[in-house]
């Protein structure tokens, strides 16, 4: 932009010329004497260069300002395009110091929609597509996928801050979580190329990373929070003895052994509809296995021992006399068992514990379900302790279609 000229000063525009000087000043020394021969003149080589005239004066003007708008265009192309990129990029909410990013709640949002999706379905009893700006209740529904993402982000985010603290891991940023999966991603490809074994998938998608990653790092964040007497983590074996005699069926499965009896009943040919709830009806007359099968010809009643300790190996038969026996008290008979072409029953004669090695069998189990119930409430204090700001005005301006892209 031309610089504004300053005004002149009054009295200057009538400043006398030089021709008004006196008569006796000085002529210059090259004026030629009276009389005096003219020697000849040296002819003037006319110059290269000359001004534009007018008409590419124009031309060039009119081409700095196509230079200057063509410029201008790129300029703002490229302030739009950062600005859009530091907005995909920029901070939503923070927890305790640490960013949430835009992309990192998104990317939590995209994980979390097709749980969020079949929760509203049944609590709202929602059919087809569900339409993220309709409401569900109070809230529509994209507001819930937020709200769920959110509390995720804090949830999770806290558990790596924890791993932070204790050396596990060097950053709890989604940028970093970005970068690790590809990293891991080449280190793989780079050990499938060379032929050596690769454990689990050979690529990771985001989400599938994200899972192993958390679950590596709270398997290893429990084992270093319980190892001590000291640790907030630590179990000590009057814990896990209390937690046994506390519930010791719940403990003893693999412990126990069952003395029943079992009655099969073969269904005739041509039966009639009724067949099985008329023998259910016998049964439950009765009372006992043994006094039904005197009114059934072809009915089969054995008795046996079931050592719930898995010797006979934990096959389709024994999973389901388990989840038959495990659920009698002694002395009573179990609702029918429909196969194919027999009803059966069951009749659990007695049971006996081997306390001593139901202790030894689930000690390290009770010990491990006390360390996740520990971790829990540690975590949830740490959560509920935590300053968590959220930008809502950047929240909010996160539509359906960025969640379904």
């Amino acid at each position: 932009m031309a610089k504004q000229s300053t005004s002149r000063k009054p009295g200057n525009s009538h400043k006398p010329s030089n021709s008004h000087k006196p008569s006796n000043a000085r002529k210059p020394s090259n004026a030629r004497k009276p009389g005096a021969s003219r020697k000849p003149r040296a002819a003037r080589v006319p110059s290269t260069s000359r001004p534009p005239d007018k008409p590419s004066r124009r031309r060039a003007v009119l081409l700095l300002t196509g230079v200057c708008l063509a410029l201008a265009a790129l300029v703002v192309t490229g302030v739009t395009m950062l600005s859009h990129r530091t907005g995909e990029t920029s901070e939503v909410a923070s927890l305790d110091g640490h960013p949430v990013t835009r992309d990192e709640l998104l990317f939590h949002m995209r994980r979390l929609a097709p749980t969020v999706q079949n929760e509203l379905r049944n609590k709202y009893h929602l059919r087809g597509a569900i339409d993220w700006n309709a409401k569900a209740g109070d809230k529509t529904a994209l507001q819930r996928l937020e709200t769920r993402a959110l509390d995720e982000i804090q949830r999770d985010k806290t558990t790596l801050v924890l791993a932070k603290e204790q050396g596990l891991v060097d950053s709890v940023d989604y940028d970093d979580f970005l970068a690790g999966l590809a990293q891991e991603n080449e280190s793989r490809a780079r050990a499938i190329a060379a032929g050596r074994t690769v454990y689990g998938v050979a690529r990771f998608s985001p989400e599938e990373y994200y899972t192993h990653r958390l679950t590596e790092v709270t398997t290893t964040l429990k084992k270093r929070l319980s190892a001590g007497a000291g640790d907030p983590l630590h179990v000590t074996d009057a814990e896990v003895r209390r937690a046994f005699d506390a519930d010791r069926d719940a403990w003893s499965a693999n412990a126990t052994t069952y003395k029943y009896a079992q009655l099969v009943v073969p269904v005739p040919d041509g039966a009639s509809a009724d067949f099985a709830a008329r023998l259910q009806r016998r049964v439950t007359a009765a009372g006992r296995l043994a006094d039904v099968v005197a009114g059934e010809p072809d009915a089969k009643l054995t008795t046996g021992t079931y050592d719930g300790s898995g010797s006979t190996g934990l096959n389709a038969h024994d999973q389901d006399l388990m989840a038959v026996l495990g659920t009698l008290a002694p002395g009573r008979i179990s609702a029918p068992v429909t196969g194919t072409g027999q009803i059966t029953y069951y009749e659990l004669d007695g049971k006996s514990v081997d306390e001593d090695k139901a202790f030894a069998d689930y000690s390290q189990r009770i010990r491990q379900s006390l360390v996740e119930e520990k971790f829990n409430r540690f975590l949830q204090r740490r959560v509920a302790s935590g300053d968590i700001d959220v930008d809502t005005s950047a929240v909010d301006a996160i539509n359906a279609k960025d969640v379904q892209q």
